[in-house]
């Protein structure tokens, strides 16, 4: 079963590699990303109304009935009933396997389009789920000449883009292999991100280093309240939960805020490609440092996060930051010019009193003086750091840099603090380096067991913190293992005397046969 899995994801992924390559064209690679994304989203939803609707029909014995066959009058019946469980509202005419029927033919295919994602957002206009649909398809322009100069190249480009994503062999809902969509979604995002450098790594984590935060913060856990990401980009950490968890036991579902607009309608699809229902998720647009969403909702047991690195925020430019309740304890705020410790100070807030934060930090925050020292003492005197992890270089896409993971906690057993060196926990992977489950798994035992390996792993007092004046570097506490060869001085001496010993008597032999050389000569002259 796992090798046909394999084999599956493997051709999937050769379709998507295939399909980009050849539609790309004029289009920027991190752009047109949007335009399939956006095309496999309108696609799933399509399926999984349809799938939702016959499966109801069937169950009460019309097992003839398919809604994509239905009639739009009849349909209508159905909407509100419809907007309610699911969310949103899609006539048959308007799902993707029926416009991709007309689509060649449609010498208007990109005003149809544009009709049908209004129609589909504005069916959840007014409702629950109002929210979680709207400005979802904002940035597939199907409009914008990066598909083609005119109308008719634009169309020639949407009716490949619509065969392409029809021909992805996503499975079906009966097969329980609707998880290819999310499986497609994240290839895909891989696979931009590597090539795009920054633009595109910065809204990607890569899947390992997911698995390992999320890993990490469930920890004794087999089921959680929610789960959060404060900078939740294209929301793939926030996942990892319901892929290690199971969706079930994510109770309440999962909560993120994200600055980006494009990146936002990203994680809102991503959700929907893996299957979670509009009532199981709550993604936020905006700040979250200077205008947080969430402030009523109860707090999180799990909190994963890898927020941008050093970016500037208002810090005490700001006259009420200094007041607010997530940064005012430990009486200082981020320098302005990073922004850090601010992310890292808002998720210990939201912070359930047994839940678990891994996020990964820039390693500069875990030495440098000022503000920042300030802040790590107040964490570290509260005994708030649960462990430090020194992760491998180069395991970003853009960014060859040697981050950290710091994991928070507010009830601990022991006051000190676990500092594990996991620089050489990796494979080499083309450019990159890549974390394998082995290395996931042993970082992930030794933090749960707080387990003292020499060269690997140490348990500091947190005194001795103070002492090191806040200094939360691991190399401060972890000694690096001397792999040099160890020479021996008296041997070494020894055999530079027999050297020099057999130099002589080598030096002998030869002035010995040139004076014979030299006798023969002379006798042979007389």
């Amino acid at each position: 079963m796992a090798n046909t899995r394999e084999r599956e994801r493997a051709e999937l992924h050769r379709t998507i590699w295939s399909m980009a390559n050849d539609l790309r064209g004029s289009v920027d690679g991190w752009d047109f990303k949007q335009y399939v994304l956006g095309m496999m989203f309108y696609r799933y939803i399509s399926e999984n109304i349809v799938a939702y609707i016959n499966k109801g029909e069937h169950e009460a014995g019309y097992r003839d009935f398919d809604y994509t066959d239905l009639s739009d009058e009849e349909a209508e019946a159905e909407r509100a009933d419809l907007v309610r469980s699911k969310g949103f509202f899609i006539l048959p005419s308007e799902l993707f396997h029926n416009l991709k029927l007309r689509a060649k033919d449609d010498e208007n295919l990109n005003e149809t389009l544009e009709r049908i994602f209004k129609n589909i957002e504005n069916s959840a206009v007014g409702t629950e789920s109002e929210g979680n649909f709207k400005g979802l398809f904002a940035d597939f322009d199907v409009n914008s000449a990066k598909l083609g100069n005119t109308v008719a190249k634009r169309n020639e480009k949407l009716v490949k883009l619509i065969n392409s994503v029809a021909e992805m062999q996503l499975g079906n809902y009966q097969d329980n292999t609707i998880d290819a969509f999310g499986d497609a979604y994240e290839y895909l995002m891989a696979m931009y991100a590597s090539n795009a450098g920054k633009s595109g790594g910065e809204y990607f984590t890569p899947q390992e280093v997911s698995e390992l935060l999320t890993r990490i913060a469930l920890v004794g856990k087999t089921e959680v309240n929610k789960v959060y990401d404060p900078a939740c980009g294209s929301g793939s950490l926030l996942l990892q939960s319901a892929k290690i968890l199971g969706k079930d036991n994510v109770r309440q579902g999962f909560f993120g805020q994200e600055i980006n607009l494009t990146t936002y309608n990203l994680c809102r699809i991503n959700m929907f490609l893996h299957d979670v229902g509009f009532d199981k998720f709550d993604i936020a647009l905006g700040d979250t440092l200077t205008e947080p969403v969430h402030w009523d909702e109860e707090p999180f047991e799990v909190i994963v996060s890898n927020p941008p690195y050093s970016i500037r925020w208002e810090g005490d430019a700001s006259p009420v930051l200094i007041n607010d309740p997530r940064f005012s304890p430990a009486g200082v705020l981020a320098p302005k010019s990073k922004a850090d410790l601010a992310f890292i100070m808002h998720s210990l807030a939201w912070l359930a009193t047994d839940g678990t934060a891994a996020i990964v930090c820039f390693p500069g925050v875990m030495y440098r003086g000022g503000a920042e020292k300030k802040i790590r003492q107040y964490l570290i005197d509260n005994n708030y750091i649960d462990a430090i992890i020194q992760l491998p270089d180069n395991l970003f896409f853009g960014t060859s840099i040697a981050t950290c993971i710091m994991v928070l906690k507010k009830s601990k057993s022991e006051n000190s603090t676990l500092f594990i060196d996991a620089s050489r926990e990796f494979v080499k992977i083309t450019n990159n380096n890549k974390l394998t489950q082995e290395n996931i798994t042993r970082i992930v035992e030794v933090c749960a067991s707080r387990e003292e390996i020499e060269y690997f792993s140490k348990l500091v007092p947190n005194g001795d913190i103070a002492e090191e004046g806040y200094n939360l570097s691991v190399s401060t506490y972890v000694d690096i293992e001397d792999t040099r060869e160890e020479i021996d001085i008296r041997a070494l001496n020894q055999e530079i005397e027999e050297i020099v010993k057999r130099q002589r008597e080598l030096r002998n032999a030869i002035d010995a046969i040139v004076a014979e050389l030299d006798g023969a000569d002379r006798f042979s002259a007389e």
